[in-house]
């Protein structure tokens, strides 16, 4: 009986060690902060239509039926998934009429039927401007010591034409230096100019979502400790911190206060304003490229920059780093 008694005890034990999870939070609760100048590159899912151009003195693309956004999937059957691909498919079709090609709109497939144009020397024109790659710059938020993840920018990555979420293929992130800050005035957002190191890469992106890119950091750790996260119920009003590069790669630490907190919304949690005036001076206020800047509080990171006030460009808006961390999960 004693013997019944002691397996059914282990057998109880063995499940409340499976149900109750040994560590309560999602992600780590010490980060290495980050504020460096990141440069940004990203591979699109899709090949996307962002503007169109006159052939023979005609909209061609605009008037078969596309529209800027669309995603190419297919040319006269072939799959589409690179601009070789495309130019590809374009050249073999040199003696159709015209090009089938399925495009993608608002999760809706439709078939547009385009009449191809050759000029003197031969080379066909479709009409269409197309990107599938988008370059830019930010500032790197964290890098999780326990696992090598990355979080930064504190919003997602939009495509310039349509405003919409960029569907990424791959991407990377790598080493770029400031070389000179247009100020932000109020009505007009000033932005960092920055020089590329694009064979210096810092780690590969795998997620953009509206609260960040992530990824999985390859370079060498920043000679930093990690610090706590602050819960977002911590957070307080008043005096705290920004982490951000202004010259060349050197991270500086910039004071801020907090004005606001907003437990409501999923990205713009914090409104803040500068305070630094040597900050102020420099850069006029908060400037794209500033995003992803980690926000620091009592020794601890609190969240990261995401947007600037533009009618008010010395005020801007933070996420809370719980959010930015929740976010770094595949859906």
């Amino acid at each position: 009986m004693k013997l019944k008694k002691r397996i059914l005890f282990n057998l109880i034990l063995v499940v409340m060690l499976l149900l109750i999870p040994l560590n309560t939070f999602a992600y780590s609760k010490y980060l290495i902060p980050g504020g460096e100048n990141i440069g940004i590159q990203v591979n699109n899912k899709y090949i996307t239509v962002v503007g169109f151009y006159e052939v023979d003195n005609k909209y061609i693309a605009k008037d078969a039926g596309f529209n800027v956004g669309d995603k190419i999937l297919k040319i006269n059957d072939q799959d589409i998934q690179s601009m070789n691909d495309m130019v590809s498919s374009i050249n073999d079709s040199m003696n159709r009429s015209a090009l089938d090609v399925l495009v993608l709109r608002k999760n809706k497939k439709y078939n547009i039927n385009l009449n191809i144009f050759k000029d003197n020397d031969g080379v066909i024109k479709t009409g269409l401007y197309v990107k599938n790659q988008i370059s830019g710059i930010g500032t790197l938020t964290y890098i999780d010591p326990s696992t090598n993840k990355f979080g930064a920018l504190g919003h997602e990555i939009v495509e310039k034409a349509t405003l919409e979420k960029v569907e990424i293929k791959n991407g990377t992130i790598f080493k770029s230096d400031i070389t000179g800050i247009n100020k932000s005035v109020d009505g007009t957002p000033g932005e960092k100019n920055a020089k590329f190191y694009s064979d210096d890469v810092y780690g590969n992106i795998t997620l953009n979502k509206h609260s960040g890119i992530y990824g999985i950091y390859s370079g060498k750790l920043p000679n930093r400790n990690a610090i706590e996260v602050m819960d977002e119920e911590d957070v307080q009003v008043g005096k705290a911190t920004i982490r951000t590069v202004i010259k060349d790669d050197t991270v500086e630490e910039f004071e801020i206060k907090i004005l606001e907190l907003d437990y409501s919304s999923d990205t713009k949690n914090i409104l803040f304003e500068i305070v630094d005036e040597r900050l102020l001076d420099y850069t006029g206020g908060v400037v794209a490229g500033m995003s992803g800047s980690p926000i620091i509080q009592n020794n601890k990171i609190v969240g990261a920059v995401n947007y600037v006030v533009v009618n008010k460009v010395n005020k801007g808006y933070g996420i809370f780093i719980t959010n930015m961390l929740d976010g770094n999960e595949e859906d």
